[in-house]
């Protein structure tokens, strides 16, 4: 088995989401170890542009041959931007997780809710004790 990627750039969530911030603006995705864990991906639902999503709140659902997940938002925030391609191309989740799989961009409501996050040393603590 390969191991997992973890960018350090990122900030997880312990329900394995991944946000990338850039000024007040973060991308939403879920995490290599998610989408292996999941399997094949063969449906994702997200909102659309201009819904709100709230930190710890489903924002969507992920649908896998043998099982369906929800989708944990890791902040609150207005979406501003999602990833049309995964309409007809979920596999991008298990391809490419961390690019061309990210799901959602939203305009953070509070800034301090990233500070619950972890950073890519401490999410791979967390794996390491599952």
């Amino acid at each position: 088995m390969s191991e997992t990627q973890i960018p350090e750039q990122l900030l997880y969530a312990a329900s394995h989401e991944w946000v990338q911030v850039e000024g007040d603006l973060a991308t939403f995705g879920i995490t290599d170890f998610a989408q292996s864990e999941l399997g094949d991906i063969v449906f994702v639902e997200i909102p659309a542009v201009g819904a709100t999503v709230r930190a710890g709140e489903s924002f969507g659902t992920i649908e896998a041959v043998k099982t369906v997940a929800d989708l944990i938002a890791p902040a609150s925030g207005e979406v501003v931007e999602v990833n049309h391609a995964l309409t007809d191309h979920p596999e991008l989740v298990n391809s490419a997780p961390y690019g061309a799989g990210w799901m959602i961009r939203v305009r953070l409501e509070d800034r301090a809710q990233l500070e619950g996050l972890m950073a890519a040393e401490e999410y791979r603590k967390l794996l390491g004790a599952q």
